[in-house]
């Protein structure tokens, strides 16, 4: 199994989305990359902490590669953006990829690099500093609020990749 952190704007969606996924074996709403030591959504929401809403995915290689959960993060985000995607505003939505080893870094930059763009991409590639979990709500908040807000596009999913 092997592990990887994806920022796409709010992470509800975005968990959502990668949980469809075969070879996704888990995921985990979370914070990452920030200022401070086990912040909380409403330390994010006042601007007190500078973490990414982040999940956590761990998956089987074997069954969906890391060039694979990159183009699929393509998808669902505008990579253009800075500190926004969907309706929501400010850093902690920020589009970012969180790596835990240096071979990882390498197939993120090599494929982002290989992608046609009109501009260059404001995605953050960055070495995982600290992850802490989310709030227990957060979790799996789609499956437990099926009309809560999302802006990511789950038809974006081929039949052929879906569980």
């Amino acid at each position: 199994m092997k592990i990887i952190y994806v920022a796409g704007g709010c992470f509800w969606g975005v968990e959502a989305y990668y949980k469809k996924l075969k070879g996704i074996i888990d995921t985990e709403c979370g914070y990452a990359n920030g200022n401070s030591v086990n912040p909380s959504y409403e330390d994010l929401k006042k601007h007190i902490a500078t973490h990414a809403e982040t999940v956590k995915i761990v998956y089987d290689e074997n069954v969906i590669s890391l060039t694979k959960i990159l183009e699929h993060f393509l998808r669902i985000v505008d990579p253009y953006e800075i500190n926004h995607q969907g309706e929501d505003y400010g850093i902690q939505y920020r589009t970012a990829i969180y790596y835990v080893n240096e071979n990882e870094e390498k197939v993120i930059i090599d494929y982002f690099n290989s992608i046609e763009k009109s501009k260059p991409f404001a995605i953050q590639i960055e070495k995982l500093d600290a992850f802490y979990d989310a709030e227990s709500y957060h979790q799996d908040y789609l499956d437990n609020n099926p009309n809560g807000y999302c802006h990511v596009n789950f038809n974006l999913i081929r039949d052929d990749e879906r569980k």
